[in-house]
C-alpha cells in the first residue's frame, strides 16, 4: 500500500547477467519485456475494469468508423463478413507504399503494408476522429476520389 493506503503494484527487474556472468554484469535490464509488462500493469491498474471496458469500446467503434471511411475513399475491406476488434485489412488499386508515403508526409503513421495492394490498419482509443478524417482526406487525394 502507498502512503495514502491505496493498493499498489511493484515489479522488480533483474538482469540476466546476474545469473550468467555475475562478475561481469554491466547492465540492469537485458530486454524490454519486463518494461513492457510494467507499463501494461501500470496502465491497467490506473484505468481499472471500467476504464478497460471503455477503452475496448472506443477501440472497436473508432476502428469501425475508420474502416467505413476508408471504404468510402476506395479502400475496400478484404474480409467484410468477418468481425474485427481494432485491426482490419484493406485492398486498393493504388500501391500501398504510395498511400503510406502520402500519410507519412503529413505526419500520419498509416497501416502496415502486407503487399503491393493490401494494408493492415489498426485503430485504438487514442486515435481521434479528426486524425482519422485527415487520413481519409489524404487517401481520397491519393486514390483520385
Amino acid at each position: 500500500k502507498d502512503d495514502d493506503g491505496n493498493r499498489c503494484f511493484v515489479l522488480t527487474l533483474q538482469a540476466r547477467e546476474q545469473h550468467i556472468r555475475r562478475e561481469k554484469a554491466s547492465s540492469n535490464i537485458c530486454s524490454n519485456e519486463a518494461l513492457c509488462a510494467l507499463t501494461a500493469s501500470v496502465y491497467l491498474a490506473a484505468i481499472g475494469p471500467d476504464g478497460l471496458a471503455q477503452a475496448a469500446t472506443l477501440c472497436t467503434s473508432k476502428a469501425h468508423y475508420l474502416q467505413q471511411a476508408l471504404a468510402q475513399a476506395g479502400l475496400a475491406q478484404v474480409h467484410p463478413a468477418q468481425p474485427f476488434f481494432h485491426e482490419f485489412v484493406t485492398r486498393s488499386e493504388v500501391d500501398s507504399d504510395k498511400i503510406l508515403r502520402a500519410l507519412e508526409e503529413e505526419g500520419i503513421l498509416g497501416g502496415y503494408p502486407l503487399d503491393e495492394h493490401h494494408i493492415l490498419w489498426c485503430c485504438t482509443e487514442v486515435n481521434t476522429k479528426e486524425e482519422m478524417d485527415q487520413a481519409v482526406h489524404i487517401l481520397r487525394e491519393v486514390q483520385g476520389c
